[in-house]
């Protein structure tokens, strides 16, 4: 879930801190079984209906539990539904009998019916209704063509779920550990009066802890909930957030001095931690950083001469090793991550090519009718990390164009607001993978999906995208899968910049931390504190 994610349209991370500082007081307790960590940025939504960005999930994750969960090595466990058969179109689910929300009612299937009508409600405004449209009339009741009840999700009883499909959906079961198919019990939900999940208590949870404390802006309680179904594999107590900060050297300087147990490294960081030798560790996540075109009229990024002139004076390379300068990430011209399987690493994006962007910035002035072309406008998300990007890119497009790059810097939550409402010109963004399948890549340049925030619009991508959504795991799926980068590349659909990596140092104490593409990272939920490192 780097530093400017947009998961899903998620900028954000977590402040990640695993070295091993010199007393064992504050960052862990293995008595009390605590453990201090940092956000870097107050969750903005933790309304699973509505939610879309990666600190968010992290609480998510812990407080809240779906159908089915991942486990070690990215594979699918049983969540609050302790077994699930699949065959063609139809999907059942048993549900347990021990799941409970905190408030001790038993979570039931009635709470999925419930939470997956109200996601496709267009009143609701979820950016992830998409993620539904496999099911049975989803994408027709979010158009507003049929009623909700119309959804192909039916409680046979309180312990079995029942689902019809479109068509054959092999990953189907992968997108119920998402949090938007996550349960939501509708007398809580209502009696909340539209403020459900702004506040601590205003969120019912039924996962591994409860949020006891929420005071905004600076800091979170996570307790454990007696009431989860696997509580006996819960080991820790509780898990605080004292601090909220988007400063790497901040978060750099809160592990060292024992106040949280994780934190990320960046390219100011790092060399101290190697000049302490410190135990680095490295995790791929498994994201793409990319540049967003805002293809709306009358914006110019609809000019396709443009954006190919902006895409041939980027130099991949010299953004990742001059200025973002930490060792994990990778530059990319592809689309699709290279560690999807099936996936051809092969890209029709040329590289840096300044006489030929010159050439293409001629045409696009021609086919625009402009002598000279107006500033253009590159949102970003306010961290330091962004906005040594944006200012590389704002420098190679005046020096090698003569454009004016306007950089327009906005706090979290606010950037999503911005992208949402497609004001912008480019946008500097990143995705992380929602569940283990390369469709959670692939949709999101489809013309139904929210998330797609340039307004892309390809009726041949479409279609490749439903092609690929109902073939199995194979050589013609893969083919689809190409087929979508060769479009991609054609239109310059956005423009792929790096793989993202994260080195992180991690207090000894602390283990079991699982690190995860999908689902929320890190996850403690079945961490522990040992009394020697």
């Amino acid at each position: 879930m780097s530093m400017w994610r947009n998961c899903k349209a998620a900028l954000l991370t977590l402040a990640l801190a695993w070295c091993i500082p010199l007393a064992t007081a504050g960052a862990v307790d293995p008595l009390q079984q605590t453990v201090q960590l940092a956000l870097t940025t107050e969750p903005p939504n933790l309304n699973s209906l509505t939610s879309t960005d990666s600190v968010s999930f992290f609480v998510l994750l812990h407080t809240q539990e779906g159908l089915l969960t991942y486990g070690d090595n990215h594979s699918l466990q049983p969540g609050v539904a302790e077994s699930w058969q699949m065959d063609g179109t139809r999907v059942h689910f048993t549900l347990r009998e021990n799941a409970y929300w905190c408030d001790g009612r038993p979570v039931t299937a009635q709470d999925f019916v419930f939470a997956w009508r109200t996601v496709l409600d267009r009143a609701t405004a979820s950016r992830y209704a998409f993620i539904l449209y496999p099911i049975r009339n989803a994408e027709k009741i979010h158009r507003g063509e049929l009623p909700p009840e119309a959804l192909g999700v039916y409680a046979d009883d309180a312990r079995h779920l029942r689902i019809e499909l479109e068509r054959p959906t092999a990953y189907f079961p992968s997108l119920t550990t998402f949090p938007t198919y996550f349960p939501l019990r509708e007398d809580f939900y209502r009696a909340q009066g539209g403020r459900y999940a702004a506040d601590a208590d205003k969120l019912l949870c039924n996962g591994a802890f409860r949020l006891a404390e929420w005071t905004h802006g600076a800091s979170l309680l996570l307790e454990k909930n007696p009431l989860y179904w696997n509580a006996g594999r819960v080991a820790l107590q509780q898990i605080r957030i004292p601090h909220i900060t988007n400063d790497g050297g901040t978060l750099f300087n809160l592990f060292q001095s024992n106040e949280i147990a994780l934190a990320e490294l960046n390219r100011d960081t790092l060399p101290q931690a190697l000049q302490q030798r410190l135990y680095i560790q490295s995790f791929g996540n498994g994201m793409l950083n990319y540049l967003e075109f805002n293809f709306r009229e009358p914006q110019l990024l609809h000019n396709r001469a443009l954006r190919e002139a902006i895409s041939l004076v980027i130099d991949r390379h010299a953004l990742v090793n001059k200025v973002i300068a930490a060792p994990g990430t990778r530059p990319t011209a592809n689309f699709f991550p290279a560690w999807l399987p099936g996936i051809s690493t092969r890209s029709a994006i040329p590289p840096a090519d300044v006489a030929r962007a010159r050439q293409a910035l001629q045409q696009a002035k021609q086919e625009l009718g402009l002598a000279a072309l107006p500033p253009l406008t590159l949102l970003i998300y306010d961290s330091p990390a962004v906005v040594r990007q944006a200012e590389y890119l704002q420098r190679v497009l005046q020096q090698s164009l003569g454009l004016t790059i306007v950089i327009d810097r906005q706090i979290f939550k606010q950037k999503l607001a911005k992208l949402a409402s497609g004001d912008f010109d480019l946008a500097l963004s990143a995705w992380g993978p929602d569940y283990n399948d390369p469709m959670t890549f692939a949709d999101l340049l489809h013309s139904a999906n929210e998330n797609n925030h340039g307004a892309y619009r390809s009726s041949e991508y479409d279609a490749r995208v439903e092609e690929a959504a109902a073939l199995p795991p194979g050589e013609p799926r893969n083919r689809a899968f190409a087929a979508m980068q060769a479009i991609i590349a054609h239109d310059l659909a956005v423009l792929p910049l790096t793989e993202p990596g994260i080195l992180y140092v991690q207090h000894r104490q602390l283990q079991a931390v699982r690190r995860s593409r999908f689902g929320g990272d890190p996850d403690l939920r079945f961490a522990r504190i040992t009394e020697q490192p």
